[in-house]
């Protein structure tokens, strides 16, 4: 009978609970559950349901005892830099705010009378983006002072889920990276930095790396599932289980995480936390083993995501695909990562109003509109590309695309031709690939990450795109 490895997988508009397994030397995925996610208006505020989201996770736990397949382990996997705050009484203190929240407008200054920019960057190696957790944090000590006083524990969003399931009060090395609070030398919080900024050192756990056992369910999660089994932390955040995945064992090539966030990058032995560095906005979050994901956030999917939304969600990704191509024309561009499109009240107004801004053509049907974005994702890929080959002082034969966006084939035709280089698209379900490997990690079933990645590549198909 098969040893099945759970892996739930939670991004910015779904979750999904996937079971893995290996068979003749292969792995074998299995989607058993799926359910929907977003953000929610709260007092003004745009916040995350958590309550809902757990109940979907011991859903799908349910759906495992139902079908009769029953995981030894689990891990679960999530966006970045979001978090609650508990206090003495294990109750979440305040909304449980989401990062798309404005909440942060004018926190960087905030946090910038007490260390500078160059020297945060410095300390950190993160990016500088305006909802990292160190903003966040900055912005409930501004308006909730109270939160931070009576908070006894902080928790990102995997962490909290984990928390849920197994009683175990955890920070994963992966996602609290991407708060910009730890330092990449000793992969340890900077508590020099937490004190400077006033934020009490009490809330941060000791931190644990991928592969580490949690623990088991609660006795109350066993009785409610019907079963037990090992909590494992993977990576918890989202992009360094993709990136864990990428089916590559040399060092000549680029990756794209591609999904509703493009993340772009290299994995490295060692942070570059130079000034040359920081002004090309590069980041070094952490990854497995201890690498680092030295990498670029670009605004990725998100784009047609919303504008397909706002049609009412009337054409599947690959007829927009196919629209985008037939106005492959149309000669107008945006600027992929710039804030306006970070949560807009309409995203197609503003691709059109930035358009109109800027003195172009101005987009007006699906074709036009998702032919300027993808034609702008796919040039600010290039542009990424030439800034790590600068820094490295080397160039990359190829880029790996895994994720969701692995199967946009328009994209990755248009990001071949722009970056000149071979596209490798796949896995599409990284993530979740990436998460169950950490899981067959701990449990031995692959001697190291070379073995995995090596099995990974006759897994799934990688489709390539020329140059």
């Amino acid at each position: 009978m098969a040893t099945y490895y759970l892996a739930v997988d939670i991004g910015a508009s779904s979750g999904r609970h996937i079971l893995g397994h290996l068979e003749n030397g292969k792995m074998v995925l299995e989607e058993i559950y799926r359910f929907e996610n977003g953000m929610v208006k709260k007092d003004g505020e745009l916040c995350w349901e958590f309550d809902r989201i757990f109940g979907e996770v011991v859903n799908g736990l349910k759906k495992c005892k139902e079908i009769g397949k029953i995981p030894v382990s689990m891990g679960v996997d999530t966006w970045g830099v979001d978090f609650v705050l508990l206090d003495k009484d294990e109750k979440v203190l305040g909304n449980t705010v989401g990062y798309r929240d404005h909440r942060t407008d004018g926190m960087d200054d905030e946090v910038y009378k007490t260390i500078s920019l160059d020297d945060l960057y410095a300390r950190t190696g993160i990016q500088k983006a305006i909802f990292n957790t160190v903003y966040q944090l900055m912005a409930v000590k501004k308006t909730h002072p109270e939160y931070l006083e009576q908070a006894e524990t902080l928790l990102h969003v995997p962490d909290y889920l984990h928390y849920l399931l197994t009683g175990k009060k955890t920070n994963e090395y992966t996602e609290a990276t991407t708060g910009q609070l730890v330092n990449p030398e000793t992969r340890d919080w900077d508590y020099e930095l937490i004190d400077m900024l006033g934020y009490p050192r009490r809330i941060f756990q000791k931190l644990i790396m991928p592969g580490t056992v949690i623990g088991n369910l609660s006795e109350k999660m066993q009785k409610e599932v019907g079963f037990d089994l090992e909590v494992v932390a993977p990576c918890t955040h989202d992009t360094g289980s993709a990136v864990l995945a990428v089916p590559a064992n040399d060092d000549d090539f680029i990756y794209i995480s591609s999904g509703t966030w493009s993340l772009m990058g290299l994995e490295r032995e060692k942070a570059d936390c130079s000034k040359e560095s920081c002004d090309l906005n590069l980041t070094n979050e952490g990854g497995y083993n201890g690498t680092i994901r030295y990498l670029k956030n670009i605004m990725g999917l998100w784009m047609i995501q919303q504008v397909r939304h706002e049609a009412n969600d009337a054409w599947s990704f690959a007829q927009i695909c196919e629209m985008a191509e037939e106005c492959k024309d149309f000669p107008s561009r945006v600027d992929a990562n710039d804030e306006c499109f970070l949560s807009p009240d309409n995203m197609t107004e503003e691709v059109k109003d930035y358009c109109r801004r800027t003195g172009q053509k101005v987009p007006e049907t699906m074709g036009e509109l998702a032919t300027v974005i993808y034609t702008s994702l796919a040039e600010c890929y290039a542009r990424t590309a030439k800034e790590l080959e600068g820094i490295t002082g080397r160039t990359y034969s190829r880029i790996h695309i895994v994720g969701g966006g692995a199967n946009a084939g328009y994209l990755n035709e248009l990001t071949a031709k722009a970056t000149k280089k071979e596209i490798h698209a796949g896995p599409g379900e990284a993530t979740a690939i990436g998460n169950i490997t950490a899981q067959m990690l701990k449990a031995k079933e692959f001697d190291s990450v070379e073995e995995a990645r090596n099995v990974i590549h006759e897994s799934f198909g990688i489709k390539i795109y020329k140059a």
